[in-house]
């Protein structure tokens, strides 16, 4: 069973709530990018780990929910 075949994602679900994990998305890699370049020593800090995680995990994880289709039941 192919696991693909199991998700089926619709861009049709596209919403504000998209919208706004989409933008933490961009926000988290936006800020572990300008951290670094400000302090090039601090690239390993777990303090940037933990805020940018935070940011990338929610911005994937509600852009997988909010585009996420529930399958239909067939009897």
């Amino acid at each position: 069973m192919n696991i693909m075949n199991m998700i089926n994602i619709n861009t049709k679900n596209f919403n504000v709530y998209t919208i706004l994990a989409l933008l933490a998305l961009i926000a988290g890699t936006l800020f572990y990018i300008s951290w670094v370049v400000r302090f090039p020593d601090a690239w390993a800090d777990i303090g940037v780990y933990s805020i940018t995680i935070v940011f990338v995990l929610s911005g994937i994880l509600g852009i997988l929910l909010t585009l996420y289709e529930k399958p239909e039941e067939t009897d």
